[in-house]
């Protein structure tokens, strides 16, 4: 609902909704293509799922390759470089490596498809890259031999990063352009894509040429006045939990992987557990014994952690479109009008790579990513 009342704001060629890490990719990725961006974020920067604690960049399994796969792969490549020219740019460090990770096997199946995605790997990833069975770990007791009576698969693509300090990595270099105005604790309450306006719950007028709607589950029902279906029917919010252990563990070791299980360790040596995901729930914010159980889990997957002291729980909402694609591009009854949500687990190796796409095609050229992805397509799907 629109404020009552309302006065003059900024304009700028690019209104980002949202302080994600999809909404903050695209105002810096608007800002290096010469576009001035205002950022407004109802809450504050990080104060959805991108604000939690597991970072995990891990990559599709590689057999039954296909485009998808193909643009994930080439994302989590990318960022590397990425995050380092981030980092230049702002002197922050994002608590990027390139870690790998380590997939226990307790029977000899998950063998045979380990050594099946060994080859789908060679196929389809950079030699730089690889699947691998060995029949041991390469760090003792990472994960517990036990827990992993056929070996373990290990694959070098994967990576992880601290998604607070990227967060905040990507907020300085958008505090630190004049291009660029970034309004916290005021969500948009009107808009208006058609004549380029915006109005903010605290009634400020924002002007704009193009609006990116990247504010995670709120996405679905600000898109909702767009469309001729109810907001549910875009997508939906799917809650997670994780935690955060003071482990001392090394950093250099991989990301430990089983059956939904992540424990990913940080530069910092804590390590984040994670996650589950939750279609129904009654409170989006609250930990319960779901998160109990990963922990459970985690000390018997890697016993060093069985006594660490957990220095945070968290929860939050993740956006899952319903194609279950990212959800990215332009609308096509409102020209001015774009959307980058829907990431779900994947969001933070793709949002760079997605939102360079979209900026490309808020400057006019074809939107260049699978058309499974695209707004269009999703909004297909629902009408």
């Amino acid at each position: 609902m629109a404020p009552h009342s309302s006065s003059p704001g900024p304009s700028a060629d690019l209104l980002v909704v949202g302080g994600g890490v999809m909404g903050l990719w695209a105002a810096v990725m608007a800002l290096r293509a010469g576009l001035s961006v205002c950022l407004v974020e109802a809450a504050r920067i990080g104060a959805g799922a991108s604000g939690g604690l597991l970072g995990a960049l891990m990559p599709h399994m590689p057999d039954r390759w296909n485009e998808k796969k193909a643009l994930q792969r080439d994302a989590l490549i990318s960022l590397e470089a990425g995050v380092a020219r981030l980092e230049a740019e702002t002197g922050l460090s994002c608590g990027y490596r390139r870690c790998g990770r380590v997939m226990p096997l307790i029977r000899p199946a998950l063998v045979e498809r380990a050594l099946k995605h060994q080859a789908d790997a060679a196929q389809h990833w950079p030699a730089a890259y690889s699947w691998r069975h060995l029949p041991q770990a390469a760090h003792p007791g990472w994960p517990a031999p036990s827990q992993a009576p056929d070996g373990v698969a290990v694959e070098t693509l994967a990576a992880r990063i601290a998604p607070r300090a990227l967060l905040a990595a990507l907020a300085a270099r958008l505090r630190a352009d004049p291009r660029c105005s970034v309004i916290e604790a005021d969500g948009v309450a009107a808009l208006d894509p058609a004549g380029g306006k915006a109005v903010t719950a605290s009634g400020l007028r924002i002007g704009f040429s193009a609006c990116v709607l990247a504010a995670g589950v709120e996405s679905f029902p600000l898109l909702a006045p767009f469309l001729p279906v109810p907001a549910a029917a875009l997508g939906q919010a799917v809650k997670g939990q994780a935690a955060l252990l003071d482990a001392h563990i090394n950093p250099e070791r991989p990301i430990l992987f089983a059956d939904g299980l992540y424990i990913v360790p940080h530069e910092s040596g804590q390590v984040a557990i994670g996650s589950t995901s939750e279609d129904r729930f009654d409170d989006p914010l609250s930990t319960d014994g779901q998160l109990d159980a990963l922990l459970t889990r985690a000390a018997l997957l890697a016993p060093e952690l069985a006594d660490a002291p957990v220095l945070e729980r968290w929860a939050g909402l993740r956006p899952k479109a319903v194609g279950r694609e990212p959800m990215v591009g332009r609308h096509p009854d409102f020209p001015r009008l774009f959307a980058l949500s829907g990431g779900f687990k994947i969001s933070f190796g793709i949002a760079h790579h997605l939102a360079s796409r979209l900026i490309d095609e808020i400057r006019g050229e074809a939107l260049d990513l699978p058309a499974s992805f695209h707004l269009s397509t999703h909004l297909r799907l629902v009408t």
